[in-house]
């Protein structure tokens, strides 16, 4: 990637223009601001029907967003993880767990955790592999001329079908599941409503069918992750099925949205770097926690979470005070040369152990991580045995999103 000069004071990270502006801007401009202004002020923008939120500071370097992420008494996130203001209703139903803080972030956490042992994980890995194999299968079947829309047809479906097989969603179920996590991360994609009334339509729609669903394992337990959750208790505590309606979008938005976004990049990146294709195929075993960590930390598909500052403290040498917000960018922090050399380059051989793709530790870091780490290395492991000439063909169509770094369609041939 090409870096060019971009003058500091031209940055402006809320305005929807920045993030339709092509990539090499973007990285030019975070590269701008983590060696001039490193934690720069941003006015908020406005979105109705919410006043206009009283502006952020927007951490872009390593070290910074490490630090905030692993002091959640001084950088709360009760107060929401966007960076615009929500009513805490609002807040706790779209957000769950990341919008609380300790206790209440523990008690749930301590709960929900029940359902992600390694235990209830490995009981689901048979049926990545199963499911990564019929997609395959079906793409050889359904298009013989070889080429398909790689995001609608093999990145989507893997991470949706494992989160519906996991929470015991009905595969007729699957579609609208789908069109409801779309509307939700995309909400300001036209492709995907667009409004705050068809994002508030779709996100109660899906609250209804996941306490309808919870009841139902509450009262008839199944072998599904649902029931786990509905029957898991902590120090006799156990969800309410309004708690495990707003968990559930977190979950299946989190679980479906993240996953795909990542197996598109990557298979992007490995098109456009065959020596790296090379190098982990030839010897897969041994290369693939690099290169599932190495296409996270290039991709970073959360963009960014928010905290607010709980008391009068310093961070990178800025004085910030109680109620202060700050943003803490990933995409930057995965770009910081302090911490990764050389980091435009893909290299899946590199040390990632502190990418933050999956966030930067404390009690916040994603709960599914390890699942998701597991799709992602069995999708290109069957790829690898079963489709190895696959390459991506056109220019990806990127998500109008400030949030997720997102591809809707991008095609490919085999």
């Amino acid at each position: 990637m090409q870096l060019f000069d971009v003058p500091v004071e031209e940055i402006n990270l809320s305005d929807v223009n920045f993030w339709l502006a092509p990539r090499d801007y973007r990285e030019s401009a975070f590269h701008a601001l983590r060696t001039k202004s490193p934690i720069t002020f941003f006015e908020e923008a406005e979105l109705p029907p919410f006043p206009k939120g009283p502006g952020y500071y927007a951490l872009t370097r390593f070290d910074d967003i490490w630090h905030v992420s692993r002091n959640p008494a001084l950088f709360c996130s009760g107060n929401g993880s966007n960076i615009g203001d929500l009513p805490t209703e609002i807040n706790e139903f779209f957000g769950s767990m990341i919008n609380m803080d300790d206790p209440k972030h523990y008690r749930l956490r301590s709960i929900v955790s029940k359902g992600f042992t390694p235990k209830e994980i490995s009981r689901v890995e048979d049926y990545v592999k199963t499911v990564a194999a019929q997609l395959v299968d079906d793409l050889l079947e359904r298009f013989p001329n070889g080429q398909c829309d790689f995001v609608q047809e093999v990145a989507a479906p893997l991470p949706l079908r494992i989160i519906c097989e996991m929470m015991g969603i009905p595969a007729e179920d699957e579609k609208q599941i789908f069109a409801w996590t779309n509307t939700i991360l995309g909400a300001g994609d036209p492709e995907y409503g667009g409004t705050f009334e068809k994002l508030m339509q779709d996100s109660l729609e899906m609250f209804q069918y996941a306490q309808t669903l919870g009841e139902d394992r509450l009262a008839h337990p199944r072998e599904d992750l649902t029931s786990a959750l509905m029957h898991a208790e902590v120090d006799g505590d156990r969800l309410s099925p309004q708690e495990f309606g707003s968990f559930f979008i977190l979950l299946v938005v989190a679980g479906n949205e993240t996953t795909r976004n990542a197996i598109s990049h990557g298979m992007r990146l490995l098109t456009q770097h065959p020596d790296q294709r090379d190098l982990w195929f030839a010897d897969f075993d041994r290369h693939t926690r690099g290169a599932v960590e190495e296409i996270v930390r290039y991709s970073t598909p959360v963009i960014h979470f928010r905290r607010t500052v709980t008391a009068d403290t310093e961070v990178g040498g800025r004085q910030l005070h109680a109620g202060d917000k700050v943003v803490m960018f990933y995409c930057s922090a995965n770009r910081d040369d302090s911490a990764f050399p050389d980091p435009h380059r893909f290299d899946i051989a590199r040390d990632t152990t502190k990418q933050v793709g999956f966030g930067a530790g404390g009690p916040h870091f994603c709960l599914g991580a390890n699942l998701a780490r597991r799709e992602i290395g069995v999708m290109f492991d069957e790829i690898r045995r079963r489709l190895p000439n696959l390459q991506i063909t056109g220019e990806p169509e990127y998500l109008q999103s400030a949030f997720i770094n997102g591809i809707k369609h991008m095609q490919c041939s085999w």
